[in-house]
């Protein structure tokens, strides 16, 4: 533990302390980005997928998503289990519970997220949170046709869903403002009968606030996340060969890690209002990605959000992200982006969001409406 009078000297800060903690964070930033590098080098020894398990890429929370995922340094609710497990040791209730559902697709995909945050101690705090990603009532026609004659009361239907449990856990470190936190994920992904894997990764999280500024460093799949995949497909043989398809056979999907650095910084204006804007970069480093910016050492994906807010009781959000460039009608490289807009409002302990992702319809990703609710539970004195 630091003295008082060594706390003293490092957080009474001016112009040029202020100058010297962002090159000492700009410069720790390049470490970490030169580690991540120097392990996906080491993974691509092996066959990896560089969109696996995309389902958790998506977000919780319409908080967050209003601002287009610009969110790791300032998340502090039960969200924060999934966007940055340091967040849950700055949860202002003992308890707190939260749920989100969103449509895809003309609503035939559905995407559900579960949270419960609590306080194990002063310093610490935990979470478990569940996603599901997944489409229903598919039809299976494979067994249509029996002895040449098509039978429709032989088609039933099944699921193909994406189902993750994390748990986290964080704590708050001797310097003030900084705290860490950890998530273990398991994964579970099913197609009907006829396919699921199991999978586990880890995520590591870090968050500094001093003063107004907010900073973070999320390292997803740190390790790498395996998912094995088992295949039942015996009683489609047939089936397969008639219509000249292959039987996959067992195989395991690795996802390797990404680099999550944000700053932000947060305004008052007059007394009641309040402007915060943040600025998130996704570092990957397997290759080139369709981001902003792309390169062979690392692809670089912002996201920037807004927040305001009126006696913290009131909440507009709007971000922009997917940045992507893609070719028009008549062959032209264009830049496109998705603009996410947001409200929500706060009553005594309960929190209610809404986002409308992609406005406008900007990108060439799906808009949708995201719903999402939090409540928080405190003892009684």
């Amino acid at each position: 533990m630091l003295s008082e009078q060594i706390k003293e000297n490092i957080f009474t800060f001016g112009p040029f302390d202020c100058l010297k903690l962002h090159m000492t964070i700009y410069r720790l930033h390049i470490l970490l980005a030169l580690f991540f590098a120097a392990s996906f080098k080491l993974g691509t020894a092996q066959s990896v997928r560089k969109y696996s398990n995309e389902f958790l890429n998506i977000g919780a929370g319409a908080s967050a998503l209003g601002m287009s995922n610009a969110n790791i340094a300032l998340v502090k609710d039960a969200t924060a289990g999934y966007w940055n497990p340091a967040g849950l040791t700055r949860l202002e209730n003992n308890l707190e519970v939260a749920g989100m559902h969103a449509e895809y697709f003309a609503s035939a995909s559905k995407y559900e997220y579960a949270a419960a945050a609590f306080k194990i101690d002063e310093v610490s705090t935990g979470s478990i949170s569940y996603l599901r990603y997944g489409t229903d009532n598919i039809p299976n026609t494979t067994d249509l046709i029996s002895n040449g004659v098509i039978d429709y009361d032989r088609i039933t239907s099944f699921s193909a869903a994406d189902n993750a449990f994390l748990f986290s856990y964080a704590r708050q470190l001797g310097i003030e403002g900084l705290s860490m936190g950890g998530s273990a994920k398991v994964i579970y992904r099913q197609v009907g009968d006829f396919a699921s894997a199991w999978g586990f990764g880890l995520d590591f999280g870090a968050q500094y606030k001093k003063d107004n500024w907010h900073f973070a460093a999320v390292a997803r799949d740190v390790t790498s996340t395996f998912s094995a995949w088992s295949f039942n497909l015996d009683q489609f043989k047939e089936v397969f060969a008639q219509t000249g398809n292959a039987l996959p056979s067992n195989s395991v999907e690795m996802a390797l890690p990404r680099l999550i650095l944000a700053t932000g910084y947060q305004f008052t204006i007059q007394k009641d209002f309040g402007v915060y804007p943040e600025i998130d970069l996704d570092l990957t480093f397997d290759g080139k990605r369709n981001t902003l910016v792309s390169s062979t050492f690392t692809s670089i994906d912002p996201h920037v959000g807004l927040l305001m807010s009126y006696k913290n009781f009131l909440f507009l959000r709007t971000g922009l992200g997917n940045f992507q460039h893609e070719s028009d009608f008549s062959g032209k490289k264009v830049t496109t982006f998705q603009p996410n807009i947001g409200a929500g409002f706060m009553y005594k302990k309960f929190y209610f969001d809404y986002a409308l992702t992609n406005l406008g319809d900007q990108s060439s990703a799906a808009y949708s409406n995201v719903f999402s609710v939090r409540f928080g539970i405190n003892k009684r004195n």
